[in-house]
Parts: structure tokens; C-alpha cells; sequence
């Protein structure tokens, strides 16, 4: 099943308003593309670059088949150009207006200045993580969000719609997905879960249950940078060698700057997705707690093949949130992540329903 036909069984009113909206002309040239799972924003972009550019519908939907339509999907469109969150920071760079540096706003935008061909009937722009843009780099696209170059359809993807300027969501078509899950599919997530439960429900929670825990979240959390790493290697690893085959020290320099801060800026990705599957796994213990139904739960797959106690103390439900709450807002600034995930894992490990 393509993507495209996949989004259309999924989310049947949202596709036949969009592809009405095609149909008649109405179709937007920017959009805003808000929901919680980074993994269907991504998809979601894809769809609206097929339905954008199609010339080829089939039943009032794009062809999948069509050779633009597959290109899009096998993720080989030559004019599909993205823009991330770079740096240990993880926000977009505005960049230099005359010389603009890789990865920033400008050298993104200035790839739109080109007339698109029959061989890339449309160019399409996406910006992932839209609000890591601070003010300075959503006013410099406000104009082209508002009057993009011809055959160019601009996206930009963010779970934080409220945190981008009312001038940046106004140009855009807003497109709510109702997809509101997380998906924690992360290398040794599973692992990472069972870890939490133990510190929160072990026959004996002590000390040596809160050590041995520890040890499998600190070790989740270790590959997350090793993980990031890899991904720059390859995504850099045909312009290295270009640039190893030209034999101009400075140039390679730069490009290894760019593939170390992409590196950077995908481990803070990543590490937002590991703090975020802690809290979601400790939040749903509190609602469990209060008395909401596994089945209501929004996130209940985290607990996929572990018992959960019946039932749990609001007191102990409380107590979990608050630990989750406080890790937290601690990584938010330069500590030992070692330091405060052990902190976290022996408060939780230690809590008692008869203190």
C-alpha cells in the first residue's frame, strides 16, 4: 500500500477536503502541519507534496504509480528540500543574508530561486521542527510563505503550532492531524520501559533494583548519541568523499562541521523523544491511578507485555508524576544526565505508599 493510499484509509474527511480543495483550485501553496508524532508529520509532508504536484489523479486522488508520485515516496524527488533544527542548541539558523551558511533559513530558501523542470514538475519546501525558528527566522519567511516562487509548495511541520508568530500561522493553511499518539519506537525503548516499571512496581524495590534499572536507561540513553552519529556518517558520507577526492583541506573541514552539527542537532532530537517517552510512561501511571481505563489511555502501547498492578494508589500515581515533572525541567539545563536519571530512578525506586 503506498503512503498516499495508506493517509487516504486513514484519515478519509481530511483527504477528500483536500483533495476537493485540488480539484477546484483552492489547493494552498504553504501549509502548517501540526500533531504530536514526528514520524507522521514527516509522512504527512510527503502527502501534500503528492497531492501539490501530481498531474497524474486517478478516482480524484494522485496516482501513486505516476513517476512523481513515486519518486516522492522512495524519498529520490530531487526537488524535495528539507530544513532541521541543527547544533547542540537544536534550532534553525536564520543565516547570513548575502552569503548564507549550509543549513540555515536563507541557503534553504535560496534553493526556490530556480525555475522547476519536467523532470521536477514542482519544488517543495519543508521545514521540520518549525518552532526551533526564533523570531528572526520567521520574519525573514514570512514574504516567501505568503508569496511563494511559482511551482513551489512550502511545509512546515511542528507538534507546537501555538509556539511559532500569529503572522507565520496566518500565511500557512493549518492542518490539524487528529493522529495525537506518540510512537516510542526508538532503539531500546522496550528496555527503557521495563526499567521504569521496575523502579515503580518490583516485587522488592531497593537500592539494588534502582542500580540495576538505572543501568538500562543510562545504557538507552548512551546509544542515543552513538545512534545520531551513524545517521550524520551516512548522510554525509557521498559529500565527504567528493570532497576527499577534490583534496581541498578547507572544504573538507566545513562539510565535517556540517555532518558533526547535524549530529548534534539529531541527538537533541532524539533525547526530546527518550525525556518525552520517561514522562508519557509516568504521566499514564497517574491516570491509571485517577482511575482512567487502560483502554482510554492515549499512549498504552508503552506498557505492551508488562503487569501492571491493580490497582495503584493516587498517592503513588501522584508521587510518580512529580519525580517525571521534575527530571524534566532539570535536563532542560547542564547537569549530569547520569547524575539526575539515577536521582530519578532511587526516588522512584524507594517511594512508599506509608510515608
Amino acid at each position: 500500500m503506498s503512503l498516499y493510499t495508506e493517509y487516504r484509509r486513514r484519515m478519509p474527511v481530511l483527504m477528500r477536503c483536500l483533495e476537493n480543495a485540488r480539484a477546484n483550485g483552492r489547493f494552498a501553496h504553504s501549509f502548517l502541519v501540526a500533531c504530536s508524532d514526528p514520524a507522521v508529520r514527516r509522512d504527512f509532508a510527503v502527502v501534500l507534496a503528492e497531492l501539490a504536484g501530481c498531474r497524474q489523479f486517478v478516482d480524484g486522488a494522485p496516482d501513486p504509480a505516476c513517476d512523481y508520485c513515486r519518486r516522492l515516496e522512495a524519498g529520490v524527488y530531487p526537488e524535495f528540500h528539507t530544513l532541521s533544527p541543527m547544533g547542540k542548541m537544536y534550532f534553525i539558523k536564520v543565516g547570513d543574508r548575502v552569503n548564507p551558511e549550509p543549513n540555515t533559513l536563507r541557503s534553504f530558501l535560496n534553493r526556490f530561486d530556480f525555475t522547476a523542470t519536467e523532470a521536477a514538475p514542482r519544488k517543495i519546501g519543508v521545514i521540520y521542527e518549525a518552532d526551533r525558528m526564533n523570531a528572526e527566522a520567521q520574519n525573514a519567511l514570512l514574504k516567501t510563505l505568503e508569496e511563494p516562487p511559482r511551482d513551489t509548495t512550502l511545509i512546515l511541520c511542528t507538534a507546537n503550532p501555538a509556539s511559532l508568530l500569529p503572522t507565520t500561522r496566518s500565511r500557512c493553511q493549518i492542518v490539524k492531524l487528529p493522529d495525537q499518539g506518540c510512537r516510542f519506537d526508538f532503539d531500546g525503548a522496550p528496555q527503557l520501559f521495563k526499567a521504569l516499571f521496575d523502579c515503580c512496581f518490583a516485587p522488592s524495590r531497593d537500592l539494588v533494583t534502582a542500580e540495576s534499572a538505572v543501568q538500562s536507561i543510562l545504557e538507552v540513553s548512551g546509544r542515543l548519541s552513538a545512534v545520531a552519529e551513524e545517521e550524520a556518517e551516512q548522510d554525509f558520507a557521498a559529500d565527504m568523499e567528493l570532497v576527499g577526492q577534490l583534496d581541498d583541506a578547507a572544504m573538507l573541514k566545513r562539510v565535517a562541521a556540517r555532518r558533526d552539527d547535524a549530529a548534534k542537532g539529531e541527538y537533541m532530537r532524539r533525547r526530546g523523544i527518550f525525556v518525552s517517552a520517561i514522562y508519557t510512561f509516568c504521566a499514564q501511571i497517574y491516570m491509571l491511578s485517577c482511575g482512567v481505563p487502560f483502554a482510554e489511555l492515549p499512549d498504552p502501547e508503552v506498557f505492551d507485555g508488562l503487569r501492571l498492578p491493580e490497582p495503584i494508589s493516587v498517592k503513588h500515581g501522584e508521587f510518580v508524576l512529580r519525580e517525571a515533572e521534575e527530571l524534566r525541567y532539570t535536563l532542560l539545563f547542564n547537569v549530569s544526565e547520569e547524575l539526575a536519571l539515577r536521582s530519578f530512578a532511587v526516588d522512584l525506586a524507594l517511594f512508599s505508599d506509608k510515608k
